[in-house]
């Protein structure tokens, strides 16, 4: 298999593909946190958000940990609550800049292939 994709799309495709945040979204029960937390449109304690899940406050606070930690959650504190909600934009950033590479890589991929088939005709 032959590599189409340039340098700099690759290079941006390749900053985008991080590890911590496609592990932090394979777990069912952090998507559904991360689900209430967008759903809800607004900062949420613990208890609040672990009404969906059906998990104890502590896993939901391990949870909501790691979102937080791979940047698609924040955190605030009011008084002696903590409130977390989705980062909306750095999250919608982030996936439309993945989705961009994309295109990118595979816009090159199909040029460099016509060429290919092109030029194989042409012989």
């Amino acid at each position: 298999m032959t590599d189409c994709c340039p340098d700099s799309p690759r290079q941006a495709l390749e900053t985008l593909l991080l590890p911590d945040l496609f592990r932090c979204l394979s777990d069912p029960v952090r998507l559904q946190v991360l689900g209430r937390l967008a759903f809800s449109g607004q900062a949420m304690t613990v208890t609040e958000v672990a009404d969906c899940c059906g998990v104890h406050l502590s896993g939901v606070s391990r949870h909501l940990s790691q979102l937080r930690s791979a940047g698609l959650a924040k955190s605030t504190k009011q008084g002696r609550e903590v409130r977390y909600q989705l980062s909306c934009d750095d999250l919608v950033v982030l996936l439309r800049g993945l989705a961009e590479a994309l295109e990118r890589c595979q816009a090159q991929c199909e040029d460099t292939s016509k060429t290919k088939t092109t030029r194989e005709t042409d012989l």
